[in-house]
C-alpha cells in the first residue's frame, strides 16, 4: 500500500512537473514565424523594416516610440532646445551593452560616424544624421548636437538610430552578421542568425528598462503564406505576423487563436523614371521616355482601380492611398484623396500626351515584402495593359530587388515606405527630394522625381520649430507631390497578427513585430 501510495505520489508529482515545465516553456520561450526576413544583422546596413524590428531587439535608440509612434524616454531621458540651432539629450545613466561596458555619449558620437558610412548600403541611414553639422560630449552623459538651421524634427530622427557601442568599431558587416561586435544595449542578446533559417536571441538579464517574458525568442522566416498558417495551427509557431489576407476571417473564428489588426503608416506606391530620356523598361516609345510627361503620369494613376485592389486584392485589408500618409498622422491633408478609377479619362490624357496607341512597360517588384505584393503587380499591370499601356511584371525576393532598384536598374516599380517618424516629412524626404548624397536628402528617391517649388517647401517645414505651421507647410509639399506625381499612392496596409490564445499582440502603426509589444492575456 506504500509503495502504491508512493508511487502515485511520484507520479503526481511528475504531471505537476510536466504542467510546470509546459507552462514555464510557454513563459520562457517563444517562436515566431516570420513573413519577412532580415538581409542582415548590422543596424546601419539596410533601412528596411525588417532589419529595423530585429534591431530593436538587440539595439536601443535615444528616442523611443509607442505604438502610435509617438516618442518616448530611450537612451536619452531628456531633450531639449538650448537656442534655434542646438539640442541638449541628457542620456541615461546605469545602462550597460551587452558586454558589460557603460553605456556613454562616446557611444552615441560613434554611432553618427557609422550609421552614414556603412559600405554598400542599400538604403542609407544618413537621412537621420545629416543635419547634425556638431556633435560634441561636454560629459559622459550630456550630448550637444548643432544644426545649420532651426532643425524641429531631431527627436524623430534620432527614434530611428540604433545606438551601437564604441567597441565595435571596425567590425564590418559580415562580422557582425555572425554576431561578432553585434553589442547593443537592448532587452535582448543575439545568439545566431542561421541566413534563411532563424534568429536566435536571448533576454538581457541587466536590460535597464522593462523585460519580456520570454527568456529565448527563434524568430523563423516562413515567407510562403500558406505554411505560415499552418506552423500556427500545428504549434510549431506561438506567433505569425502579416497573416494572409485570405485566411483573415477563417483565423478569426479559431478559438485557439487571437488575432490583432491595426492600420500602419506605410504607404504601398509607384516609383517612375522621372529624369532619364532613355529608361531601360520602357519599349514602343519613339526613343523617348513618356514617363517624364506628367500626363503619363496621371494617366497610369486613373488606370488603377484602387477600390477593386482593396477589395479584391487585399481582401478589404487595406485603405486606398491619396497621399503619403493616412489620416490622423502629422502632415496629413483633407484636400487630398485617392485618383478616381477612371480608364477613359486615362486613354485620353494618353492620346493628348502624342500616346494614342500607349507604349511597352515592365512593372518590377519583390514577391516576398509587402502583402500581396506580386498580386497587386499582376492587377496594375492588368489594368495599364487595359488602357493600353502593355505591362509586363517581373518580381523577385527582395534581396534581389532592392538591390537592383538603388541602382536604378527599373523604369516602374513597386515599393512601400512606412514613416518610422509618425509624419510625412519621412517619405517627403526620403523618396520625393531632390536627390542630394550631400544633404541627405532623397535618399531613396529611386524615380528621381526634382521639384524646387516642393524642395523649397520642404526645407522650411524642416526649419520650422511651430507644429501648426510646419504642419501647413508639409501638407503643401505633399500636394505638390501628388499633384506632379512623383510618386503614384495605391492604399496604406493594414496589418494583422495571429497568436496562441493567451497572448495578444498589440498592433504598432510602425508595423513592426516586436516581443516586446506582445502581451499576456
Amino acid at each position: 500500500m506504500l509503495n502504491k501510495l508512493r508511487i502515485a505520489a511520484l507520479a503526481l508529482i511528475a504531471l505537476l512537473a510536466i504542467g510546470s515545465v509546459g507552462s514555464v516553456g510557454m513563459a520562457q520561450t517563444l517562436r515566431i514565424g516570420m513573413f519577412s526576413k532580415p538581409s542582415s544583422m548590422d543596424p546601419h546596413y539596410h533601412n528596411l523594416g525588417p532589419n529595423n524590428a530585429m534591431a530593436r531587439h538587440i539595439f536601443d535608440r535615444l528616442v523611443h516610440t509607442d505604438k502610435n509612434i509617438r516618442h518616448d524616454p530611450g537612451l536619452a531621458v531628456s531633450w531639449k532646445t538650448l537656442d534655434d540651432t542646438t539640442w541638449e539629450f541628457k542620456l541615461r545613466r546605469g545602462v550597460k551593452f551587452h558586454d558589460g561596458s557603460d553605456f556613454t555619449a562616446a557611444d552615441v558620437l560613434y554611432t553618427f560616424q557609422r550609421a552614414p558610412n556603412v559600405p554598400n548600403s542599400p538604403s542609407s541611414f544618413g537621412i537621420y544624421t545629416k543635419q547634425i553639422k556638431s556633435a560634441t560630449a561636454p560629459d559622459p552623459y550630456t550630448l550637444i548636437l548643432k544644426t545649420a538651421k532651426p532643425y524641429p524634427l531631431m527627436p524623430n530622427d534620432l527614434s530611428q538610430l540604433n545606438i551601437m557601442s564604441r567597441r565595435s568599431k571596425g567590425k564590418s558587416t559580415e562580422q557582425l552578421n555572425k554576431g561578432d561586435g553585434l553589442n547593443g544595449t537592448g532587452p535582448f542578446k543575439f545568439v545566431e542568425w542561421v541566413r534563411e533559417d532563424r534568429v536566435v536571441l536571448e533576454r538581457n538579464e541587466n536590460y535597464w528598462g522593462a523585460k519580456p517574458a520570454w527568456k529565448r525568442v527563434t524568430f523563423k522566416p516562413i515567407t510562403n503564406h500558406p505554411a505560415r498558417v499552418a506552423a500556427l495551427l500545428a504549434g510549431d509557431v506561438d506567433m505569425i505576423d502579416q497573416v494572409p489576407t485570405a485566411d483573415i476571417e477563417r483565423l478569426k473564428k479559431n478559438k485557439s487563436l487571437v488575432l490583432s489588426q491595426g492600420v500602419s503608416s506605410r504607404v504601398i506606391y509607384l516609383h517612375l523614371d522621372h529624369d532619364r530620356d532613355d529608361s531601360p523598361f520602357v519599349t514602343d516609345a519613339g526613343g523617348w521616355n513618356p514617363l517624364r510627361d506628367r500626363r503619363v503620369r496621371r494617366a497610369i494613376s486613373k488606370a488603377i482601380n484602387r477600390p477593386a485592389i482593396v477589395s479584391q486584392v487585399m481582401e478589404g485589408v487595406a485603405i486606398p492611398a491619396g497621399q503619403l500618409l493616412p489620416k490622423g498622422f502629422f502632415g496629413w491633408s483633407s484636400k487630398l484623396s485617392p485618383e478616381k478609377f477612371d480608364p477613359n479619362g486615362a486613354k485620353k490624357l494618353l492620346r493628348e500626351a502624342g500616346y494614342p496607341n500607349g507604349f511597352g512597360l515592365t512593372i518590377h517588384g519583390p514577391n516576398n515584402r509587402y502583402i500581396n505584393d506580386a498580386k497587386i503587380c499582376q492587377a496594375i499591370a492588368q489594368m495599364l495593359t487595359r488602357v493600353g499601356i502593355k505591362t509586363k511584371v517581373n518580381t523577385m525576393p527582395k534581396s534581389v530587388f532592392f538591390s537592383n532598384a538603388t541602382k536604378r536598374l527599373y523604369s516602374f516599380i513597386l515599393v512601400g515606405w512606412g514613416s518610422g517618424t509618425g509624419e510625412s516629412s519621412s517619405p517627403l524626404r526620403a523618396l520625393l527630394a531632390t536627390h542630394n548624397r550631400d544633404t541627405g536628402m532623397g535618399l531613396t528617391n529611386r524615380g528621381r522625381f526634382s521639384n524646387a517649388e516642393m524642395d523649397w517647401r520642404l526645407s522650411r517645414a524642416l526649419a520650422t520649430v511651430n507644429d501648426a505651421k510646419r504642419e501647413k507647410l508639409l501638407q503643401e509639399a505633399t500636394a505638390i507631390a501628388m499633384r506632379e506625381l512623383g510618386i503614384i499612392p495605391l492604399h496604406y496596409q493594414v496589418n494583422t497578427w495571429a497568436t496562441k490564445k493567451g497572448s495578444w499582440y498589440e498592433p504598432r502603426a510602425d508595423e513592426a513585430t516586436l516581443v516586446m509589444s506582445l502581451k499576456k492575456r
